[in-house]
């Protein structure tokens, strides 16, 4: 999977990874790919519906050691 931008909302919590989020994607193209992560718990429920609402899709979430990893494709 080739990975466009990488945010880093580690340490941060709500709503300030969806901020990252949305700022980093606003500056993609369509087809595009975005990999989040952040340590939020609270972000994974909040992330998915975040994309769903954006038209967006969520190709995967991985967590690993407390890190949470969306690889979003802009739509």
């Amino acid at each position: 999977m080739n990975i466009d931008v990488v945010v880093d909302a580690k340490g941060l919590s709500c709503p300030m990874p969806i901020v990252k989020a949305k700022k980093a994607i606003d500056s993609l193209q369509s087809g595009q790919i975005m990999e989040l992560e952040t340590t939020d718990k609270g972000s994974v429920n909040d992330f998915q519906g975040w994309v769903k609402q954006t038209k967006h899709e969520l190709i995967k979430m991985e967590e690993d050691n407390g890190v949470f990893r969306f690889f979003v494709k802009k739509g």
